[in-house]
């Protein structure tokens, strides 16, 4: 069953021009002479290293936690080695961090080898010479992380409702009918305060499932949009039209046909009165598979102030974006009515709604409170000036910028990131006057000196590489270090003099998520095709649950689609569902607080594993940083 999952991806990989590793498990690497067997103590990037970066693996050795027992003491002679003929490159002694002081966040031990001074092209591992083991198999080369770029973008085509994945796009495994087009679903559905009546009935169909449920939900969806199109914005060239998705070929970029494909949903959404409607998705916790078998009802929320101004800046964002496509000017045109006509709406309404979710369409509550609507009105009108040029916009912006969420949060984007962005991208506009861009200018800066652990290399402070605050470790942890990541992106943006700590601060948190971390496991699911070694099996999602022939990678005959970002640790499963006697995730140290499942109620393991629209989009704007 394995081999022919294998067979399956690889297939689908050789047909979109993705390089595939040659098995989907744990092979031995043949040296020159012997075999060297891998060993999970010894950590790298599974995918690699661009040539000219900083390449250190970690060595672990488990002291605390579920994987105590499974210690590991390294010999003294390191070598990094080619796999072609088990050449040694660099040759040195590990060296232990933090005076070989067990770490409280991760419960581990550890040294670190550096081989940073090899820059040649090629594939290679880490051995361990007085042990006779290794790490796993991973390139060195400038387009490392192409490929897996790709495959993180491709779970947005797999999360589209009401569109038909034909195996040629989805690939024989994913195949399936369009989800929510039968009678009172998406092209059908009520209003959940007439679902019996047929006055409200609208067509809603389309855009992206939100996470593991398949809801749509305008609020949620805002970080997501914003990040895809940030990423895009500053570095157009890691983005191809070759994702293999039914739109590649057609001349645009294909994150950009998956955006059109939400904003054509976004704009569904929105009344005759430039009011947004909330959310839409189902009233029962039934969760069939795949998606297309889902007959249930669909119900929209009715329109409210937080989805109305959501709306109204990822309009305006994707139109300002869609604008350098000379093609997209009917799109473009449309976008920008809509973002007017939105604000317009919001603007004249008489308060804040903050309670327009009742719950009785399942799943998250999609209400903001008055600081967040406030928060995304700057979004929305930063935008807004850009596209139109009207200087009302930056005036509000100049009057409420302080009201965002780097004003009062550290780390600037680690939460709402597109706030943050937004801000930096306006101090670079010449609209702007002065004083407010310096303003915002300064205070990243402030933010970026302060530090607060969340800028730059503390190495003192993670054995991995990766810091994240224990207090970050809540349901979505993998979300919020992603933005760790892209917040020192944009320190190197905005800091002058030595922005290589910030830089690598980032990339250390690249390799953690590609299987530098405790669980010497990449952070995305399904990934053997790709050249991991080990990566996440399972993921909480309605289509790929447990039972399902998606349930597993290893043990199902198709696993979850390659590319999705699960939620990641959290320490506090227990209180979000999780029996306090699974253990993992309960009970450990923050870094070991995930397992790798998907089971349903009453183990609720999608408070650890389920991914979401926004997780995704925060990893790809940090992995499309380092693509070219």
């Amino acid at each position: 069953m394995i081999q022919r999952t294998a067979a399956l991806l690889i297939g689908l990989l050789t047909w979109l021009g993705l390089p595939t590793a040659a098995s989907a498990s744990n092979q031995d690497v043949t040296g020159s002479e012997t075999s060297v067997p891998f060993d999970h103590h010894i950590l790298v990037d599974q995918f690699g290293y661009r040539t000219a970066d900083t390449k250190i693996a970690v060595i672990r050795n488990p002291r605390q936690g579920f994987d105590a027992a499974d210690q590991f003491t390294p010999g003294r002679r390191y070598e990094l080695r080619r796999r072609s003929d088990g050449k040694a490159l660099l040759a040195g002694t590990p060296v232990a961090w933090n005076d070989a002081r067990v770490q409280e966040s991760s419960g581990d031990q550890g040294w670190w080898f550096d081989f940073s001074a090899v820059q040649m092209p090629g594939e290679y591992f880490v051995q361990d010479t007085d042990r006779g083991v290794r790490s796993a198999v991973f390139r060195i080369g400038d387009d490392v992380y192409k490929p897996v770029l790709k495959a993180a973008l491709r779970t947005y085509f797999y999360q589209r409702s009401a569109f038909r994945k034909q195996p040629q796009h989805a690939g024989q495994c994913w195949a399936d009918a369009p989800a929510y087009l039968g009678p009172r679903q998406e092209h059908d559905a009520r209003a959940i305060t007439d679902r019996y009546g047929n006055a409200s009935a609208r067509d809603l169909s389309g855009g992206w499932f939100d996470a593991g449920d398949t809801n749509k939900y305008v609020t949620f969806a805002a970080p997501a949009v914003h990040q895809l199109l940030t990423a895009y914005q500053q570095n157009t060239s890691a983005f191809d039209d070759d994702l293999g998705i039914p739109e590649s070929g057609n001349g645009l970029p294909d994150v950009i046909d998956e955006l059109r494909y939400e904003m054509a949903w976004l704009a569904r959404m929105q009344n005759a009165d430039g009011s947004v409607i909330l959310k839409v998705g189902s009233i029962t916790d039934d969760i069939a598979s795949p998606p297309s078998a889902d007959q249930s009802p669909r119900y929209y929320v009715p329109a409210c102030t937080s989805a109305t101004i959501a709306a109204s800046g990822m309009y305006a964002h994707a139109a300002l974006v869609f604008s350098q496509f000379p093609s997209l000017k009917k799109d473009v045109d449309e976008l920008r009515r809509r973002a007017v006509s939105a604000w317009e709406n919001f603007s004249n309404a008489p308060r804040l709604e903050t309670e327009c979710d009742s719950g009785e369409v399942r799943a998250g509550d999609a209400d903001l409170s008055e600081q967040r609507q406030t928060g995304l009105a700057v979004v929305a009108a930063i935008y807004l000036a850009a596209l139109t040029k009207d200087q009302a916009y930056a005036q509000f912006v100049a009057t409420n910028f302080r009201q965002t969420r780097p004003f009062r949060d550290i780390g600037w984007s680690r939460y709402d990131p597109e706030e943050g962005e937004a801000l930096l991208f306006h101090s670079a506009q010449g609209t702007t006057d002065a004083t407010t861009s310096n303003s915002i200018l300064e205070a990243k800066k402030t933010d970026v000196i302060g530090g607060n652990g969340v800028y730059g290399l503390v190495e003192q402070e993670d054995l991995y590489r990766a810091h994240l605050h224990n207090s970050q470790y809540h349901w979505g942890s993998n979300g919020v270090r992603a933005n760790y990541g892209n917040t020192n992106l944009d320190a190197v943006r905005v800091v002058t003099g030595d922005t290589k700590p910030y830089a690598n601060r980032a990339l250390g948190i690249l390799h953690y998520f590609h299987g530098v971390n405790p669980f010497a496991m990449v952070y995305l699911s399904n990934m053997y095709p790709l050249g991991a070694t080990k990566s996440v099996n399972a993921i909480y999602h309605t289509w790929f649950k447990s039972g399902t022939r998606w349930a597993d990678a290893l043990k199902s005959a198709c696993g979850p689609p390659p590319g999705y970002l699960p939620g990641g640790p959290n320490v506090h499963a227990e209180q979000n569902g999780v029996p306090a006697t699974i253990k993992p995730p309960n009970g450990q140290p923050a870094q070991k607080a995930y397992r790798d499942w998907n089971a349903l109620w009453p183990e609720s393991s999608w408070a650890v594993t389920e991914p979401a629209i926004y997780y995704q989009a925060a990893y790809v704007r940090l992995l499309s940083a380092f693509v070219r």
